[in-house]
């Protein structure tokens, strides 16, 4: 399944909290049913192509809803298609070899 990891970084407001914008877009996130890991300067998403595509966009336009200037969106997508992938399993495959 592909993996959406996602931060967005705004840009010219009057506070540098942003954490309830962060909830909000959770939340988005959790209405969907989609799996996701929260880290503190990222969210990951596991879900379909398109499901990723368009909870990236609501999670853009959540940000500048809040009223930035202006939002730095950064998206990087792992796509496998030669095997199942998922974010435990990739978690785990590394925390074997730590062993």
């Amino acid at each position: 399944m592909p993996l959406l990891e996602i931060s967005i970084i705004p840009i010219g407001t009057d506070s540098t909290s942003f954490s309830s914008e962060v909830s909000n877009v959770v939340k988005k996130i959790e209405d969907k049913g989609l799996t996701y890991k929260l880290t503190p300067t990222s969210t990951v998403i596991e879900g379909e192509i398109d499901q990723l595509w368009d909870i990236a966009k609501d999670m853009h336009e959540e940000a500048l809803s809040a009223g930035p200037d202006r939002i730095v969106t950064n998206v990087s997508i792992d796509h496998r298609t030669d095997k199942q992938m998922d974010m435990k399993h990739q978690v785990n495959t590394v925390k074997k070899d730590l062993e």
